[in-house]
């Protein structure tokens, strides 16, 4: 993996969360760039979900537009979303992670980890979301994931502004 130029900060958290609108007001706030999901460009231009055979492609597209945005970033660069999340929705999915989406998401680290609570209205948007029962299934898959790989994180909850405020000292430290 090659390094980063700024801080790179993990967005993550089941669908229909607020990851992108937080990804957004988070860059437009610290002046930077942000990358968005991947996973909605590919089932908007595929016009269908993605298949097992997808996960790994997905992941490095995201990977790879991250690398890309690192270049434009000051200071931090935020990520809507990162191949752990894909890993978790393959094997919620698919029964699992092949070896190079599990080799992929091992290789990723973020200076910074936040998680968004799945406490927003559920919005259903065609291909890409399924239901609340399936956001509060990720939501718990993805806590412990992170428990298990020791991987420090904050979850934000509440309103976009409740969670700008309570990612700002998070943030402070990098600024």
């Amino acid at each position: 993996m090659s390094a980063s130029r700024c801080v790179r900060v993990a967005i993550l958290g089941a669908e229909s969360s607020g990851k992108s609108t937080l990804a957004a007001a988070l860059a437009a706030r610290y002046g930077t760039v942000w990358v968005p999901e991947y996973l909605r460009e590919f089932v908007e231009t595929r016009q269908r979900v993605p298949v097992a055979g997808d996960q790994f492609f997905i992941a490095s597209t995201q990977v790879a537009r991250e690398r890309a945005a690192d270049a434009l970033a000051t200071r931090l660069l935020f990520c809507d979303t990162t191949p752990l999340m894909t890993a978790i929705y393959s094997r919620f999915y698919f029964g699992g992670a092949d070896a190079a989406l599990a080799a992929l998401t091992a290789a990723r680290d973020y200076q910074l980890t936040l998680v968004t609570a799945p406490d927003s209205p559920w919005i259903a948007d065609g291909l890409q979301r399924e239901s609340e029962a399936v956001r509060q299934t990720i939501h718990q898959m993805l806590l412990d994931e992170l428990a298990a790989r020791a991987l420090p994180f904050t979850l934000l909850s509440g309103s976009l502004e409740q969670r700008l405020l309570q990612a700002g000292p998070l943030l402070a430290g990098y600024v």
